[in-house]
């Protein structure tokens, strides 16, 4: 589809509305102009409107967001461990963590 258009003096141009509809162009969409040998060419572009994404607060209720929050409220107070010098040093707080809790798991079903 080629129609001619007259390039003004500022080097504006107007994209035919038969061109702009083929292509799905709209009002303040964006175009990438290249020169490529003697021919330019422009390419329409997505331009992605991050404020119309989902966000986490719109992915959940108003009662699993109150549980989130107070599930992350309490895991900001701790506990905390480390920092650890190295994995041999994670490994072997990990096995004392599973001994102490198999052994509290134990007393709790003998009493």
């Amino acid at each position: 589809m080629g129609t001619l258009v007259r390039v003004q003096p500022k080097g504006q141009m107007t994209i035919p509305r038969r061109v702009r509809s083929a292509v799905g162009l709209i009002d303040g969409d964006l175009v990438e102009v290249r020169a490529v040998g003697k021919r330019i060419v422009i390419i329409p572009q997505l331009v992605i409107d991050r404020s119309k994404f989902p966000n986490a607060d719109d992915e959940y209720t108003p009662e699993q967001r109150r549980i989130i929050n107070a599930r992350l409220d309490e895991a900001e107070k701790g506990p905390f461990h480390g920092p650890f010098k190295g994995g041999a040093e994670v490994a072997a707080f990990l096995k004392k963590k599973i001994r102490s809790t198999a052994r509290a798991a134990k007393s709790r079903k003998l009493g």
